[in-house]
């Protein structure tokens, strides 16, 4: 899920150096909320792994 929003991130960057706004907007949008669902996820994860007795590997 990281690689898919570092992907929309340079394609953000890369639209809104040649100029295309709107698609530099819309890339950056779902780049963050991608961001916000890896972090969630990632959170979810440890706390599962922490109530298991787990340590992170």
């Amino acid at each position: 899920m990281l690689s898919w929003t570092l992907t929309f991130l340079v394609v953000a960057i890369i639209a809104g150096l040649l100029g295309f706004t709107g698609i530099a907007g819309a890339a950056a949008g779902v780049a963050k909320i991608l961001f916000f669902v890896f972090l969630v996820l990632l959170v979810v994860s440890f706390a599962a792994g922490a109530i298991r007795g787990k340590t992170p590997r």
